[in-house]
């Protein structure tokens, strides 16, 4: 079975800024991660990544915060969207 996207989605969030979520559904978990999710929400401004949540392969959950990688803990994919837009609000130019 292929991963299925579950959520694709653009946001322009200023002149100079936007924010990118894309969630899939995966056939298994990814190495690092106990949940059938893949994931990266992006939030970009002036063309440089500010924010980012994802689970890559190994790594499992975690966001990028100021050049930093800080743990995160996936509990539903609605809770996730409302982190990762709660980040969002205190970093919006």
């Amino acid at each position: 079975m292929p991963a299925e996207l579950l959520l694709e989605e653009r946001h322009v969030v200023a002149e100079n800024a936007f924010a990118e979520l894309l969630i899939w559904r995966v056939p298994s978990p990814l190495p690092g991660s106990a949940h059938d999710l893949k994931y990266r929400l992006a939030f970009v401004v002036d063309g440089q990544c500010v924010l980012r949540y994802d689970n890559e392969s190994g790594k499992g959950d975690h966001k990028h915060l100021d050049d930093e990688e800080h743990p995160y803990r996936l509990t539903t994919p609605a809770q996730l969207i409302e982190d990762f837009w709660s980040d969002v609000d205190e970093l919006r130019p």
